[in-house]
């Protein structure tokens, strides 16, 4: 039984990581599973709703996955503290603000507002696991933990310095690494320039909760290289800054990061935030 559960799991993340149709064989052939394993694993996940196949038989995931991960942003929570706040951000930067939330040693992104109007725009997957050695949010998340740990949770995703792994600048040696990391901590925040995309950068900073300060979540920026200058990412810093810790007070009103945390409800912290952000300045 457990094996078949972990076999129809991997066939769903595998249809999931394509994002198109795919056929038997493929399907068997990528997972190593035998193709009447596959098969049946196949009709099940059609009988259950979280599969279908199309018009030429090949396989594709059903909207049911799709349903139940807005099912559980909206009944946690996550989107209602976190939109306002990527929003204000994304108009003040004019670049893509995003919200990733940490779970065990990974983080998924859940929320984001885009605020390039014009121009190149950068606007990944939503539901991307970002590498974390060599990612903004990756550096912002692991630069609140100690050297070992960071490497830890690197050496889970398959270590550093592999051939073909994130961008041009990408830290090759622990050494490098170390060292972009103990920058992050130094600023209070991630910068990935060109490591894990070739003519992007970005920026990252840690959302804490605020009665654990517990890493909970991350808040990024992210665009063109070449409207995110050095000077330019400086400026932004306070925003980023700002809007990582407006997030950090507000998850006290999330049914998600209480549960995540363990700790009880809070009364009325989104009104304190706002009434905190009434004639601060903002950077631009």
């Amino acid at each position: 039984m457990a094996g078949n559960l972990e076999r129809a799991l991997s066939i769903i993340e595998l249809l999931a990581r394509e994002g198109g149709s795919m056929q038997l064989a493929t399907i068997a052939d990528t997972l190593n599973i035998p193709r009447s394993g596959t098969h049946r694993l196949l009709a099940e996940l059609i009988t259950e709703g979280y599969v279908r196949q199309d018009e030429h038989g090949e396989y594709v995931l059903a909207l049911k996955l799709v349903s139940l991960g807005l099912m559980w942003l909206s009944t946690g929570g996550v989107l209602d503290i976190s939109q306002p706040v990527l929003d204000r951000l994304a108009v003040a930067s004019g670049e893509l603000a995003r919200l990733g939330v940490v779970e065990d040693d990974h983080i998924t992104f859940v929320g984001k507002a885009q605020g390039a109007k014009s121009g190149l725009r950068y606007d990944p997957d939503m539901g991307s696991q970002p590498p974390l050695h060599c990612t903004a949010s990756g550096q912002a998340w692991l630069s609140t933990l100690s050297d070992e740990e960071a490497l830890e949770l690197v050496s889970r995703q398959g270590g550093i310095g592999r051939p073909g792994q994130g961008g041009p600048k990408a830290p090759k040696t622990i050494q490098q690494f170390l060292q972009e990391l103990n920058g992050a901590r130094k600023r209070g925040y991630g910068i990935a320039s060109e490591t894990y995309e070739a003519g992007m950068t970005s920026m990252a900073a840690a959302i804490r909760h605020p009665v654990t300060g517990k890493v909970v979540g991350i808040v990024s920026l992210a665009g063109p290289t070449s409207r995110l200058p050095e000077a330019r990412l400086k400026a932004l810093a306070p925003a980023l800054l700002e809007a990582a810790s407006d997030m950090g007070a507000a998850t006290l009103s999330s049914p998600y990061f209480r549960r995540s945390v363990n700790v009880a409800p809070a009364v009325a912290v989104v009104p304190k935030v706002e009434a905190k952000r009434k004639g601060r300045p903002r950077a631009a």
